[in-house]
């Protein structure tokens, strides 16, 4: 049975633009049966997709996706089922709940000895901490917490919550994610009700109320509502429309040469007289914009790889709307990277590619680069991989929200509306680091009454895309959730891939504070690889880290090159060898690239008209502007 009135959207097409080169020494893959399970990573999209849904599941998934708007894209049931293993195994462990009473008891001894000696030394202050906030934890840190009776509530705030930590971990018979998911849920609810967050209870903000007479609170409110007007319009946050895409961020010069149902690809223009024969194809993640890699005039990627004298291209994503909803990750890869190899070929026959990929994009570049090397297309020299993962066993927090539970939730999500929304996706994320991205804004924003000054990443950040419903799931389920990348089972072009036929050298850069990659995760390249492996771990986050041009203050990094014929090394064992770099690591790039690279040669034409690729639009063209 279906329903009536549910418009039927198209499948996913190439468009009308000039077909790829003839590639003879391609192997195609055999197509796939109409019903076979692994055309979509072993989800059923046949019998999912929107127009021949039952009834009775467009009842449940509507309910569901409804219900996601309410809890920001959360599962109950999932948080629910992780909440009852949990409190089963501790009402069955009475070792455990004696001693967190033993816990409890000990905590306000050592908060009342604490207070005493504060009443000693000083009248109520000079006395130590009794428990120190963890490094990251900087809502604490202010001369004025360390007073009466504010360094008392905050030290007795932080006991508490060390309290339970102890209490939603290591409970014997607790799945591993189900504490995980405890642990973390249990940590947001505590936050909330952090000293910090109110004005009776933080000293900072009192004695700012006090000096101002409240005018910090009317500025704070006026933050606030603005701020909620913008929310609710679908606006975009205060500060953001000083850049301008292609005003003053994306101003590299450059034409856009294709263009298909998914891509733009960009070629920017040379600045050196000469250039290396090997042009570098940029593949970003489609969970962003890709002008991070092309931000202001001093902190351009591209840029600074032209001033190098490389040929650059970019490739820029379509924002998916409802119409794109049974995209693909094999689409991604035919449509994105293979169309933009064939399109750089046209320009620059007979010469090899260097490739970069960036976090998702990296990902989809490993199975490309798999899948040629498997169908002997040797057209890539070397392989960069900026805090992109390939085995997805240990990704951090995000794996918080990788269950069966959770990712049918998320799936209804996207089913309903054809793709996962910006903000949706922001919510997940501003979660993982709610003290630095919610509760300490809300203070400083809507308390001290203060705005902090844009940037361009704050800006670009801002400048979030959706993504397609059914590549969303196929990449969450076939990546995260089962892993197949990792464990040989994933197929393009009908076909699996295995990281281990790559023979490019790799390139691989993971960041010390990345929550969305973890280097450790990253690292595992060296695991599921037969090829020469350099690593670079550098100072900064998953966005902050790779954009780190030279000159940027605080900047450190370690690299050091793993041959294939030699023994692997762990992590940590790595890091205690590896000695440390001041300053940032583009030239240590541009140098490894330089190092596997022809002689200087005239540059490239812009484009190759005759060969179907002409300059169609200036950068940074019109798919990056898509709302």
């Amino acid at each position: 049975m279906q329903p009536t009135g549910v418009p039927k959207f198209p499948a996913a097409a190439t468009g009308s633009e000039p077909a790829p080169v003839d590639r003879p020494r391609q192997v195609a893959a055999p197509p796939a049966p109409p019903c076979d399970p692994a055309r979509a990573g072993g989800l059923a999209f046949d019998r999912e997709s929107y127009a021949s849904t039952a009834l009775s599941d467009v009842i449940d998934r509507s309910l569901h996706a409804a219900v996601s708007r309410l809890t920001a894209g959360l599962s109950p049931a999932a948080l629910a089922e992780a909440y009852f293993d949990w409190a089963t195994h501790l009402a069955a462990a009475p070792g455990k709940q004696s001693q967190l009473v033993d816990k409890a008891f000990r905590k306000m001894v050592r908060l009342g000895n604490h207070l005493s000696k504060q009443v000693v030394a000083d009248g109520f202050g000079g006395a130590r901490p009794c428990i120190e906030p963890l490094p990251q934890d900087r809502r604490f840190a202010g001369e004025a917490w360390q007073k009466w009776p504010y360094n008392f509530i905050y030290q007795s705030f932080l006991l508490h919550q060390q309290w339970w930590h102890n209490a939603t971990t290591g409970v014997r018979g607790v799945t591993a994610q189900h504490e995980r998911v405890v642990e973390f849920a249990s940590r947001q609810l505590l936050d909330m009700f952090s000293p910090a967050n109110f004005i009776a209870t933080n000293p900072e903000v009192l004695e700012k109320t006090l000096n101002e007479g409240g005018m910090n609170l009317v500025r704070g409110l006026q933050n606030f509502k603005e701020d909620w007007e913008r929310a609710i319009s679908g606006a975009k946050p205060v500060g953001t429309e000083m850049f301008q895409v292609g005003g003053n961020v994306a101003t590299a010069p450059g034409k856009v040469i294709h263009r298909n149902r998914l891509i733009e690809l960009i070629q920017y223009a040379p600045t050196t007289s000469t250039v290396r024969p090997e042009p570098i194809l940029i593949v970003p993640a489609w969970i962003m914009k890709y002008y991070i890699l092309d931000l202001s005039q001093h902190n351009s990627l591209v840029r600074y790889l032209t001033d190098q004298g490389f040929t650059v291209f970019m490739i820029s994503w379509k924002n998916p709307g409802p119409e794109d909803r049974d995209l693909t990750m094999e689409d991604y890869r035919t449509l994105g990277i293979m169309a933009a190899l064939d399109a750089i070929e046209a320009i620059v026959p007979a010469r090899k590619v260097h490739a970069v990929g960036y976090c998702l994009g990296g990902t989809l570049l490993s199975i490309a680069a798999a899948a040629m090397a498997r169908d002997r297309d040797d057209r890539l020299e070397t392989l960069t991989l900026l805090a992109a993962q390939t085995d997805f066993t240990e990704a951090g927090e995000l794996m918080l929200f990788i269950n069966e539970s959770q990712l049918s939730f998320l799936e209804d999500t996207m089913w309903e509306q054809g793709f996962l929304d910006t903000r949706q996706m922001a919510g997940a994320f501003q979660l993982l680091r709610s003290n630095d991205l919610i509760w300490s804004r809300m203070v400083h924003d809507y308390l001290m009454g203060e705005r902090a000054a844009m940037n361009d990443l704050m800006a670009w950040n801002a400048d979030a895309t959706r993504m397609p419903y059914r590549m969303h799931s196929e990449y969450l389920r076939r990546l995260f959730l089962d892993n197949d990348l990792a464990e040989g089972r994933f197929r393009a072009g009908g076909r699996h891939v295995a990281l281990t036929d790559i023979r490019a050298p790799i390139f691989s850069v993971g960041t010390v504070r990345d929550h969305v990659a973890p280097w450790r995760s990253a690292f595992k390249i060296h695991l599921l690889t037969d090829t020469d492996v350099t690593f670079l771990l550098t100072s900064g986050g998953h966005n902050a880290g790779i954009v780190s041009e030279p000159g940027h203050k605080g900047r450190s990094y370690q690299v050091a090159t793993k041959p294939a014929i030699e023994h692997y090394v762990d992590p940590e064992t790595w890091v205690s060898r590896t000695p440390t770099r001041q300053g940032s690591w583009w030239p240590e790039l541009a140098a490894w690239l330089g190092d596997r690279s022809g002689e200087p040669v005239a540059p490239p034409p812009m484009g190759a008209g005759s060969n179907g690729y002409a300059a169609i639009a200036d950068a940074p063209g019109t798919y990056v502007l898509q709302e």
